[in-house]
């Protein structure tokens, strides 16, 4: 086991945690929360610690698959273990375990929530929890591949397959970075497509931000209490449906993701042939015709 190699993957994660955590700085700066500070602060040890660790000479930087396993389980770790501490250090949650369960949940998109009252946290961590939504919907492994810097002997290849939840792993152009970066593309083209929708129906930008990252990740943290049900019933159409769509290309090197890259590129008539596009096209329509006529029953519109 080559733990050297392991130890400088994780270097990465932690300083790439801290880039992150610059972003609920920005929301803390324009509602004048003094929450920000926090997060100021753990951003700044997270990079000092990354990088300097990373400085670190590895004289045998390959990963074969051991290895990425290995690293990839150890990055959800320590991106989940620090996460939670901004929780606990501004006394939203102050119990650490309820913290990371409540960051577990955000990283993993699962969306399940500690929190009996989510009005209660400052709109600072109520961007973290939503916003680890979005950075889990795609895999932290996936946004770390468009950092490092190229290598050989399938490094970064059997990065990505640790990510991946099946046995098919492909590259959908010849860099494995190059890959990453398409498939981030795709993600925030659909990401900013679902900003523009709910920002054309008057919702709330801060709002808008954090209800398109859970969507994006198809976790599902909301920011009230009532979750959805106090939006405009075409807020609630555009959500349900874009977390449908969402969620099939929003795992790392999904094959979903992947026949997005390859029809938007002029995909062959094979790819247009493959079987998840017939099931994704007919299970669509029925879905929303399911929707529709469950919120009918209810509203009557």
């Amino acid at each position: 086991m080559n733990y050297p190699v392991i130890g400088q993957v994780l270097s990465w994660i932690l300083a790439t945690e801290g880039m992150i955590m610059l972003l609920p700085c920005i929301i803390s700066l324009i509602y004048h929360e003094d929450q920000g500070m926090v997060y100021f602060a753990l951003s700044l040890i997270a990079m000092v610690l990354g990088y300097t660790a990373r400085r670190r000479k590895v004289e045998n930087r390959t990963i074969y698959q051991r290895e990425g396993f290995v690293a990839g389980g150890l990055s959800w770790v320590i991106l989940s273990l620090y996460g939670a501490l901004p929780f606990v250090l501004t006394g939203e949650i102050p119990s650490y375990l309820d913290a990371l369960f409540e960051i577990v949940s955000g990283f993993t998109t699962t969306g399940s929530s500690i929190l009996p009252d989510v009005e209660a946290l400052s709109h600072t961590s109520l961007f973290w929890r939503s916003f680890s939504h979005w950075i889990g919907g795609m895999g932290v492994l996936v946004f770390i591949l468009m950092l490092v810097p190229s290598s050989t002997g399938g490094t970064q290849m059997n990065l990505m397959k640790a990510e991946s939840p099946g046995p098919d792993v492909s590259k959908f152009v010849p860099r494995v970075r190059n890959t990453a970066i398409v498939l981030y593309l795709i993600y925030l083209g659909m990401t900013l497509l679902m900003i523009c929708l709910l920002a054309l129906t008057g919702m709330n930008w801060f709002h808008n931000l954090c209800i398109t990252f859970g969507t994006a990740g198809t976790g599902g943290f909301g920011i009230v209490n009532s979750s959805c049900a106090d939006y405009t019933p075409l807020q609630q159409w555009i959500i349900t449906i874009d977390a449908h769509s969402e969620g099939q290309g929003s795992l790392p090197p999904g094959r979903s993701t992947g026949l997005s890259f390859h029809c938007c590129s002029c995909g062959t008539p094979g790819d247009l042939a493959d079987p998840q596009l017939f099931l994704y096209v007919g299970r669509s329509p029925a879905g929303c015709l399911f929707s529709g006529g469950q919120h009918y029953d209810h509203y009557g519109f």
